[in-house]
């Protein structure tokens, strides 16, 4: 934020994949019960999402328009892994949602945009296919444009 440049018109933060990517020795670790695996997520869950406010609390102390994008769930070539990463991510990627219903923030999910290999260069990172997918859900947001976005409301009692 604090290189922000002084024309900037919105904020798009899209932060938590090099968070899950540093957590996710946990996805090896020994347990005893499952409770004790759901236990260790919940404390990675809890850290990721007291930082994840933090950084959209500096974000909109710039009074500026803020979108949150959530973590797409990569492209691994074992399907076991894949599906065990993707329902890790979903620990990361509450969080963002959560905290984005509550101020009611504009969201982007990322698992919607880039959803098939082709979106992906490796495992965790866009092709110019899946970049090309995000630039345009970007400008849609940026621009409101309803064409092909179908918009999801979400209520809250607050």
């Amino acid at each position: 934020m604090q290189r922000l440049p002084h024309d900037a018109t919105h904020l798009i933060l899209s932060v938590g994949g090099n968070d899950a990517l540093m957590r996710s020795e946990i996805l090896h670790a020994p347990v005893r019960s499952t409770s004790e695996a759901l236990c260790l997520f919940a404390d990675i869950a809890a850290r990721f999402e007291e930082h994840y406010r933090l950084a959209v609390d500096a974000c909109r102390r710039a009074t500026l328009p803020l979108c949150l994008c959530t973590i797409y769930n990569g492209c691994f070539a074992d399907p076991s892994f894949q599906r065990t990463v993707t329902m890790a991510l979903t620990i990361f990627n509450d969080a963002i949602l959560r905290v984005g219903f509550e101020l009611r923030l504009p969201m982007i999910d990322l698992r919607f945009v880039c959803s098939c290999p082709a979106d992906l260069a490796n495992p965790i990172e866009p092709s110019s296919i899946g970049g090309a997918r995000i630039a345009r859900a970007l400008v849609n947001v940026l621009s409101g444009a309803k064409g092909d976005m179908c918009p999801a409301r979400v209520f809250v009692d607050h």
